[in-house]
């Protein structure tokens, strides 16, 4: 009697056992095509920052020259408004592209 209840605990661990080894998950990939396209419109969003911050300082040294060349306050104003103007629209296009015509 004893030795069939060893017989029969060790077949239930063995069961048991491939059970666990069956049902285990099987490992994947770590990058799945969605992270990679995160990636790649972080990086748009990083690059149409620093285009735009770029313009910001651009902006600042076109109206302090306009200044010191003697301009009146509302052309050094426009000035450096369309030199912002300018950076956004670039970085508008590295963003989301040149349009719908590409």
């Amino acid at each position: 009697m004893n030795r069939i209840i060893v017989r029969l605990g060790g077949l239930t661990i063995a069961l048991l056992v491939a059970a666990a080894l069956v049902g285990a998950p099987i490992p994947g990939r770590a990058q799945t095509p969605g992270m990679e396209h995160r990636q790649t419109r972080r990086g748009n969003r990083d690059d149409a920052r620093a285009t735009r911050q770029e313009g910001r300082h651009a902006g600042r040294d076109a109206k302090q020259d306009c200044k010191d060349a003697g301009g009146n306050r509302m052309d050094c104003r426009q000035q450096k408004r369309a030199v912002k103007q300018g950076a956004r629209g670039a970085s508008r296009d590295q963003r989301w592209g040149t349009g719908p015509n590409e």
